[in-house]
């Protein structure tokens, strides 16, 4: 495992894909990964409900935000690797995509000022 404190996307990828072939025997299949990764997203809902929402946490449950977030980032990962997705790439042409739809459709929003 990567001791430095910071990590590209590119790292994350390597460090996920080296952990499944040391510890994970291989991939789940796509159909399957998508699964979870929608359980995770639901496991995250439940805390932000509990935290932001007007729901409490029930005794036993724990805020655990973080640890939900990075496990949504660990299924997508995976599902990008197996997919042969370089995430750096794909987040740069989205960062791209968005900027250019949208570099003037959130200031002139009057919802959000």
């Amino acid at each position: 495992m990567d001791t430095k404190d910071t990590l590209t996307l590119s790292d994350i990828q390597k460090e996920v894909d080296v952990w499944i072939k040391e510890f994970g025997v291989r991939y789940f299949n796509e159909l399957t990964n998508m699964a979870i990764l929608t359980e995770e997203v639901g496991e995250l809902a439940r805390v932000i409900a509990r935290k932001y929402g007007e729901q409490s946490f029930k005794e036993g449950e724990k805020d655990n935000l973080e640890e939900e977030i990075a496990d949504i980032l660990w299924v997508l990962t995976c599902i990008a690797n197996q997919t042969g997705v370089d995430l750096t790439k794909a987040f740069k042409n989205t960062m791209i995509k968005k900027t250019q739809r949208d570099k003037t459709r959130h200031k002139n929003n009057i919802k959000l000022q």
